[in-house]
């Protein structure tokens, strides 16, 4: 398992059995939803936030609303005010949910270790 396995939890998906979420329909709306955050990018760095390993959380409810825990890779980034728009426009696009709260946490700070094999391929890492 990568890093951002680890530290991007689906708290819905494992706890499956006491969703009231049907388990296909569960998996479904998972993969829709990292698939949207992989398409939102910080400016500076060619590597989506998904792989950067900013977002520490993602829940999906029972009435189908994501709650959404997320990091910058410095608290002083410049997009830090834009970014929980960008995260929350990309998972309002998945089919089936109810809404998005974004929130922006700096508990436990974000660091390199925190990036999957992949951003480190593509930062040159290694």
């Amino acid at each position: 398992m990568d890093a951002v396995a680890e530290n991007a939890k689906v708290d819905a998906v494992a706890e499956a059995e006491e969703s009231a979420i049907p388990t296909e329909e569960l998996d479904r709306i998972t993969n829709d939803i990292v698939a949207a955050l992989k398409t939102v990018y910080d400016p500076e760095i060619p590597v989506d936030i998904y792989e950067l390993g900013l977002i520490y959380r993602v829940d999906i409810e029972d009435d189908r609303s994501i709650k959404v825990d997320m990091t910058l890779t410095a608290p002083g980034c410049p997009v830090a005010g834009e970014m929980p728009g960008w995260v929350e426009n990309a998972i309002g696009t998945v089919e089936g949910i109810a809404g998005v709260e974004v929130n922006m946490v700096f508990d436990p700070p974000w660091d390199p270790s925190r990036m999957s094999d992949e951003a480190r391929v593509a930062l040159d890492m290694f």
